[in-house]
């Protein structure tokens, strides 16, 4: 028989805010975290804005010296890390650290370093092949939950997830898999990603698929609606402790709700594009339900994948409908993408947060910018899509859906812990 676990810690940044509670709190008011790009001169870029982090001052948690080593985006999880470790309770001394592991994800990893360095070498070229002793660390992808486990010595299983936008919530259920399978008692999951650079925003630009409203930014990331243009990068990541149920309640740990079930699927179908009539999405959500034991009238909210992109946004939609049925209009949708932009690899660990918040709490957050009459004929706007304002309500059970590049499908079902 299968563990239990349960979610008993989180951490987070976002461009909302920089821990959980503020970022939750602008989510249900409905804020976006839209605004002109900082990190570098985007005025020849098509897009000329994104969902930056703001006011973060890494030296509150981190050594100067000790940070000029790290990637941004490990940088982020390593922050998230020591919230959710502190927010959990968690006492080291009385742990056995082969027992606790960390597993996140990232979409490009340490694109930020690689881009910056090279660039460096190639502005200095005449003075031969001079690099950063700390290039390769920086770069490569493993490196956020090999920090995380070097400053809390957690020897249990440890390593990363890359799966484009699927990246943190295919960590998070290998997280869970790791627990209920009885290989760990304790896991951090989540991911991170800062890839609001050149090669990032031009590469996408390329694609077409960014929004280019550059004269309102707050109002860019429109999921669901007729007018929407592509999606808004974001940055931050966040930070899940997850925890067998027996080891919680032996501690006295708070929880926040329990983790129950999870699907993964492929596409099958294009390296950018959903498959049409959502395939992968259909098979991603029936299968987080038979795992979690769950019907589609358990659920009551599901935080959507809902980027606002063409494609992306009426795919979804025919799988919710093709699963949950008459039941699809009983529950819930939104897209906090709308307020956070998209945060790629790390996109999966906010939105799981967000979700087990919504059953904490009871409120559903607003999927944002939608217009009146501003509607898609391919979308069925019977459906609950909480537009503009968050919505009370009783949040039982809720499912967090990320599909990434590739094909790659994942979900992830929380309900009230009881």
């Amino acid at each position: 028989m299968c563990r239990r676990v349960v979610v008993t810690g989180l951490g987070a940044l976002t461009p909302l805010g920089n821990d959980v509670e503020t970022s939750w709190k602008n989510i249900i008011a409905g804020k976006s975290g839209a605004g002109p790009i900082t990190k570098f001169d985007a005025s020849k870029f098509k897009t000329q804005f994104a969902c930056e982090l703001k006011d973060l001052d890494v030296t509150q948690y981190l050594d100067r010296k000790e940070a000029r080593k790290m990637d941004i985006h490990c940088q982020y999880a390593v922050i998230a890390a020591k919230q959710a470790m502190e927010d959990c309770g968690l006492d080291l001394e009385k742990e056995d650290k082969t027992r606790i592991g960390v597993i996140l994800g990232t979409g490009i990893g340490g694109v930020t370093s690689f881009q910056t360095d090279v660039m460096e070498y190639q502005r200095n070229i005449e003075m031969g092949p001079r690099y950063s002793p700390f290039f390769i660390t920086k770069v490569i992808t493993s490196m956020s939950p090999g920090e995380v486990s070097i400053r809390y010595d957690l020897q249990g299983p440890n390593y990363t997830t890359t799966s484009a936008c699927a990246s943190a919530s295919h960590a998070i259920s290998d997280a869970f898999n790791m627990i209920r399978l009885g290989k760990a008692d304790v896991m951090l999951s989540g991911g991170s990603e800062c890839a609001i650079i050149d090669c990032s925003v031009g590469g996408f630009n390329s694609m077409h698929a960014l929004s280019t409203r550059n004269d309102d930014p707050l109002h860019a990331s429109r999921p669901f609606s007729k007018s929407r243009d592509g999606f808004v990068l974001g940055e931050g990541g966040a930070i899940l402790v997850l925890e067998e149920l027996e080891h919680a309640k032996a501690r006295g740990a708070k929880i926040y709700a329990e983790l129950v079930g999870v699907g993964m699927s492929a596409d099958a179908h294009h390296i950018t594009a959903p498959h049409p009539e959502g395939r992968g999405a259909k098979l991603v959500m029936r299968s987080a339900l038979a795992d979690a034991g769950l019907k589609p009238s358990d659920i009551d909210y599901i935080n959507v994948h809902g980027t606002s992109t063409g494609l992306g946004d009426i795919a979804e939609v025919k799988a919710i409908l093709d699963v949950f049925g008459e039941d699809a209009y009983k529950l819930n949708i939104s897209s906090t993408k709308s307020m956070t932009g998209h945060l790629l690899g790390g996109a999966g660990a906010i939105e799981a947060m967000f979700t087990v918040l919504s059953i904490r709490d009871n409120i559903v957050p607003p999927t944002i910018n939608h217009e009146d009459g501003d509607e898609d004929e391919e979308i069925d706007y019977k459906l609950n899509f909480t537009f503009n304002e968050a919505q009370k309500r009783e949040v039982r059970a809720a499912m967090s859906n990320t599909f990434g590049f590739g094909g790659h499908n994942a979900c992830i079902v929380f309900k009230k812990y009881v």
